[in-house]
């Protein structure tokens, strides 16, 4: 069976997260997000993970190169032998060539593209809580957050420091530079879609769904 890898880009505050959650259930193949891999790294410890948090806490973007080699690690694990959903990742265009180079023949199938407003992207991050524990997301007005508790895990529920305006700034232009240009990459391939993620949840999974359809990949 051809496995599924799809790549789901669009800027911060579209909804990739949610929307790969989901897709994941549905699909049943794992939601890979970079965040979450290093994340895990760091805590497991391992060689590549030291790697890493030294890299972080220097305050310097972790390299291609090893962000590269903790998704060939990722993609190693038995979850991912039906496929994966890719959020995050790939970020650059040199991430994506590496990618295509891990998946061989089974290769990228999709690359969705949610597309929002960028002020819609700034409306949704400033009013972002999140988890410092499980990672787990809220918006400013829910109980949780009001609490800052977690419902999940009760962790410190907190407003992340690159959710403030002058940080959602200099991502949307670290997205513009670094990310857009993965749209050309998939498009000339004829493997991009752009969804529109301004609607409601439930709303950009139906037009989700209806694009993996369309490519024959339910």
């Amino acid at each position: 069976m051809a496995r599924l890898f799809l790549v789901v880009l669009g800027k911060q505050g579209a909804g990739k997260g949610t929307q790969c959650d989901r897709l994941s259930a549905r699909h049943g193949v794992p939601h890979v997000s970079t965040g979450d891999i290093l994340r895990a790294a760091v805590q497991a410890g391992t060689p590549l993970g030291r790697d890493v948090a030294a890299v972080l806490e220097a305050g310097a973007l972790v390299s291609d190169d090893l962000v590269n080699q903790l998704v060939a690690e990722r993609l190693a694990a038995p979850d991912a032998a039906r496929g994966a959903l890719f959020d995050g990742y790939p970020r650059t265009l040199d991430q994506a060539r590496s990618l295509d180079a891990q998946l061989g023949d089974d290769g990228v199938k999709l690359c969705v593209n949610l597309d929002i407003p960028t002020a819609l992207v700034s409306e949704r991050l400033s009013s972002r809580r999140v988890c410092e524990g499980c990672g787990a997301t809220y918006t400013a007005t829910d109980p949780d957050a009001l609490a800052e508790l977690c419902h999940a895990c009760g962790g410190r529920v907190v407003q992340r420091a690159d959710d403030r305006p002058e940080a959602i700034a200099a991502r949307l232009a670290a997205y513009e530079r670094d990310t857009a240009p993965l749209l050309d990459y998939y498009a000339t391939r004829g493997l991009l879609v752009r969804v529109d993620g301004s609607g409601t949840p439930d709303e950009v999974t139906a037009s989700l769904e209806a694009a993996l359809a369309e490519r024959g990949l339910e």
